[in-house]
């Protein structure tokens, strides 16, 4: 055996005892029984800083896998306040001062979207971007059927509901909770780009009601999950007011760019929908959760949410019981999470969340500008309209040569195992994912956030493990 075989076996041993110890089961580490005898402090304070440990660090620059990442100081410190105070917001009387903070949150963020101001419009916080989406699927089924709240479901014909291909997965799980079926949904072909196809839209439009089917509602997103598409706002707000169907826009992603005056016009149209979803908590760096829901109408959210429930929402109080919020919604108790972008709203300013935007932009546009001229760095667009950049790495022994079925395969292999190096090594954590609707192969998704600030340096130092990384195969 000679020496560069016998140094490839002892590399493939050496990898194979790290992988071992990575698999060792947590509960080697850190005991998760609970049992029937207390913990002293000493070992609540051992076992906190184990956690600490060995959880994954979002606050890290180095950190790219999801959609979010770390948090800003001044929110984290309203997410304290909103532990620390433990109420709800149902009523006034439980939650006075939190109750006018989501009040302030809702009317300027229906400001950002250009929507009438309330009481022709409202809005509501909800415990993540998926229920945001299911409560645009409920209002705009209310506002079809109004009679389904009592009659329920089976006294209508089907309903059908249409999404972009590159739509959000939650709207199959809300189809699937509120009875309407996945089996209704229309999948909208997308463009090179990512980007809704307004003629296949009306299409399936016109197929949906061949097949005696009702059509109530559109989906459009700002901001696609994987490729950080924005669909075309004013072409499908036509469509919608042609064929009478509720229009929702899934911003969950890019509604951040609302904040920032050099791309806010990215989301053009979006004040033609009838409801809303954004997430401060992704891009922008409010801490987990913070999801906003927003919608046109005078009480609709009452309308279609009510209950009526007496020893909660009397309406003989002291005080004027439109501050109470808890019948607008599904749930009864809910968080406050308000606070934490109110006190980041309150700090920064306005001025403040646009430049913390345009650096994170800016940081983007800086990874994209580098790896189109480096080799071995291939971008799956040539363009993207949000933070998110894809891209595959191909290592030298690849390049230059037939890409045949055979090649990509082994390219999606290698972008897995780029990611496991990076994840055991700890110098680099970044998501993959293919795209089987247009027969892409595993590549990478690198997610520019606000927090941590990224800077060009951040940027180049992921460049650099890319080529070390990827070299090794």
């Amino acid at each position: 055996m000679d020496v560069d075989e016998h140094n490839k076996r002892l590399k493939l041993e050496l990898n194979a005892v790290k992988k071992k110890c990575t698999r060792i089961s947590n509960k080697e580490i850190l005991s998760f029984k609970l049992k029937d005898d207390g913990s002293t402090s000493e070992e609540i304070e051992a076992i906190i800083r184990k956690i600490i440990k060995y959880s994954v660090k979002t606050f890290s620059p180095n950190f790219h896998n999801q959609l979010f990442a770390g948090v800003d100081k001044y929110g984290l410190v309203g997410s304290w306040l909103t532990e620390v105070l433990n109420t709800s917001q149902y009523t006034y009387e439980v939650g006075p001062v939190f109750t006018l903070i989501e009040q302030e949150i809702i009317n300027e963020c229906l400001k950002l979207v250009d929507y009438p101001p309330t009481p022709d419009a409202d809005g509501i916080l909800c415990p993540g971007g998926s229920i945001s989406n299911m409560y645009a699927m409920v209002m705009a089924r209310y506002k079809i059927l109004p009679d389904i709240k009592k009659k329920g479901s089976s006294a209508f014909p089907p309903l059908a509901c249409f999404t972009s291909e590159e739509g959000h997965y939650s709207i199959m799980k809300a189809a699937h909770w509120l009875g309407i079926g996945t089996d209704q949904i229309y999948k909208i072909k997308t463009d090179e780009l990512g980007k809704m196809i307004p003629t296949e839209l009306r299409n399936a439009i016109k197929e949906a009601k061949s097949n005696k089917k009702l059509p109530f509602f559109v989906n459009a997103t700002c901001g696609t999950t994987v490729l950080g598409a924005f669909d075309p706002l004013p072409e499908i707000a036509k469509i919608c007011k042609d064929e009478s169907l509720w229009m929702h826009v899934d911003a969950c992603l890019g509604g951040t760019l609302l904040l920032c005056h050099s791309y806010r016009d990215r989301l053009s149209g979006i004040e033609l929908s009838d409801s809303v979803s954004w997430n401060p908590h992704k891009m922008l760096g409010v801490p987990l959760q913070c999801s906003i829901f927003l919608v046109k109408g005078k009480k609709a959210l009452h309308e279609t949410n009510c209950a009526g429930a007496k020893y909660l929402f009397q309406q003989d109080k002291f005080y004027d019981v439109s501050y109470d919020t808890g019948d607008k919604s599904v749930q009864c108790g809910r968080k406050v999470d308000a606070m934490k972008f109110w006190l980041m709203w309150k700090a920064h300013g306005t001025i403040g969340l646009n430049l913390s935007v345009q650096v994170a932009m800016s940081a983007a546009e800086y990874f994209r500008d580098r790896i189109k001229y480096i080799d071995g760095f291939r971008l799956v667009l040539p363009n993207y309209e949000c933070s998110n950049i894809c891209f595959w790495y191909i290592p030298s022994s690849m390049r230059n040569k037939s890409e045949t079925q055979e090649w990509w395969d082994k390219l999606s292999r290698v972008t897995t195992s780029i990611k496991e190096k990076m994840v055991l090594d700890g110098t680099l954590m970044i998501g993959y994912t293919p795209l089987p609707n247009k027969n892409l192969v595993n590549f990478f998704r690198m997610v520019v956030t606000c927090h941590p600030p990224p800077s060009h340096t951040s940027m180049d130092y992921a460049i650099k493990l890319f080529q070390r990384y990827g070299e090794n195969f």
